[in-house]
C-alpha cells in the first residue's frame, strides 16, 4: 500500500537506538527510551498560507530527522510501525559529512 500524507504532514520511520552504551554496557529493552531520530518516508504537498498559496515543505523522503519525544501519532501501515506528524513537530534535519560536502 502507498500512503500519501495531506497538507504539512510527514510520515517518519523511527531509527532504532544503539543497544550498548559507549562503555559497552548492554541496555535491556525495558530501560530503553523510544528513539527520537527517524527517516522521512513520505511528505505531504505543503500547507496553505493566509492568501491561499501553497507553501512547500522543507523536508523530502530520505531525510534523517530529529523530533520531540512525544511528537506525532503512531500508525501501522503494512505491519510497519510509523509516525505521522506535522512538519513543525520536527526539530531539525541531521546531515552527514557527505551531505555537507555536496552542498559546498
Amino acid at each position: 500500500m502507498h500512503f500519501r500524507p495531506l497538507h504539512d504532514r510527514v510520515v517518519v520511520r523511527r531509527i532504532e537506538a544503539e543497544e550498548k552504551t559507549s562503555g559497552g554496557i548492554i541496555i535491556p529493552d525495558t530501560a530503553k527510551e523510544k528513539p527520537q531520530q527517524g527517516q522521512v518516508v513520505a511528505v505531504g504537498p505543503g500547507a496553505r498560507d493566509d492568501a491561499g498559496k501553497l507553501v512547500a515543505l522543507d523536508l523530502k523522503a530520505g531525510d534523517r530527522v530529529l523530533f520531540g519525544k512525544w511528537s506525532g501519532t503512531e500508525i501501522k501501515i503494512d505491519g510497519e510501525d510509523l509516525l505521522i506528524m506535522k512538519e513543525s513537530d520536527i526539530l531539525g534535519v541531521l546531515e552527514t559529512e557527505a551531505t555537507l560536502k555536496k552542498a559546498a
